[in-house]
């Protein structure tokens, strides 16, 4: 069956380059790091659930160092330009990467070439929790269109635009299972980020969509999108009585999301760096900034340190590769 993908090529990139402010606090006693500021690049644009995870656990950061964290956006090729550009940079604890965990695992059997060695090049710090993110629908859609079985049915006779924030993502494979699995010919449109793509989502562009509830919310308050499945293992806060994708009979694996925000370093970060570093990540989600940001994204899970997070990694690598490869999704 035809297997059909496209690429928002051109899009309006939300601000980069935001420094957040640094307090006057004493740094911990005897600490050699840090000295001097720390950028953090984020490689999806502003305004999605990766940028304002960076941005409100850099302020944690900040405020615990006395140092500045300056977040860094680098958009683009479902975020392998800016991995590349922090796979490179040199390892001395003044440069991590704010990611996705698609773009260290999925990203290498979706791209011919990633100009970066996941493995190799970079080492995960801490692992935050993406928390639920649900599948919603246009309004446009008929009112019947309200959980995963009549979408199914809907897409069976009319064409549907589904929205991914990156190749590879967790909502591409969603997306391309239910073609699979279901005889469907979705197009899955795939973007540098939510925030472009809950743009076309606005203006009636897409047709069903999948991703974070804050990065979605002004289309939730507008009435212009509504719930048909949570593929996780709870319900979404921010919509209680649409049933999680098991609750509703479709048990395969794909359509239970595994994966969170990477916090990554270059390989060769000293460890000692990238043990702080951690520490300072999982402190964070109990900062007033982190606390705030994490209960706008509906987020409960606290962060997993360095070494929790290598086992996931290992882990999700085993299960998502041969799921991409029997999707038959081809590399670009």
């Amino acid at each position: 069956m035809t297997k059909v993908i496209t690429t928002r090529r051109s899009l309006l990139r939300a601000g980069a380059g935001l420094i957040v402010a640094a307090p006057s606090i004493v740094r911990a006693q005897g600490a050699a790091w840090p000295n001097k500021p720390i950028t953090i690049v984020v490689n999806f644009p502003a305004g999605g659930l990766t940028d304002g995870i960076a941005r409100a656990f850099g302020q944690s950061v900040s405020q615990a160092t006395g140092q500045q964290v300056m977040i860094d956006n680098k958009p683009g090729a479902s975020g392998n330009i800016g991995a590349a550009l922090v796979a490179r940079a040199p390892a001395d604890g003044y440069t991590f990467l704010h990611s996705v965990s698609s773009t260290l695992i999925q990203n290498r059997v979706m791209f011919k070439t990633l100009g970066f060695d996941p493995d190799k090049d970079l080492t995960v710090v801490s692992g935050t929790s993406s928390g639920v993110l649900p599948v919603v629908v246009h309004k446009s859609l008929p009112a019947e269109v309200n959980d995963l079985k009549s979408f199914i049915e809907y897409a069976k006779k009319n064409k549907v635009n589904f929205g991914s924030w990156a190749m590879g993502s967790s909502a591409h494979i969603f997306a391309q299972t239910l073609n699979e699995k279901y005889g469907l010919t979705m197009e899955v449109v795939t973007y540098k980020g939510e925030a472009p793509m809950w743009q076309d989502m606005g203006a009636g562009q897409l047709q069903a969509a999948m991703g974070s509830p804050q990065a979605m919310n002004a289309l939730i308050v507008k009435g212009d999108v509504r719930g048909i499945a949570a593929p996780s293992k709870v319900r979404a806060r921010v919509f209680p009585n649409v049933p999680t994708s098991r609750e509703q009979g479709f048990d395969d694996d794909a359509f239970t999301v595994s994966g969170w925000l990477a916090l990554a370093a270059p390989a060769a970060t000293p460890k000692d760096i990238v043990k702080r570093m951690s520490d300072l990540w999982v402190a964070a989600a109990d900062s007033e900034p982190g606390k705030k940001m994490m209960d706008s994204f509906a987020l409960v899970e606290k962060p997993m340190p360095h070494e929790e997070v290598m086992a996931d990694y290992e882990r999700l690598k085993t299960v998502l590769i041969p799921r991409i490869v029997a999707l038959g999704m081809k590399p670009e």
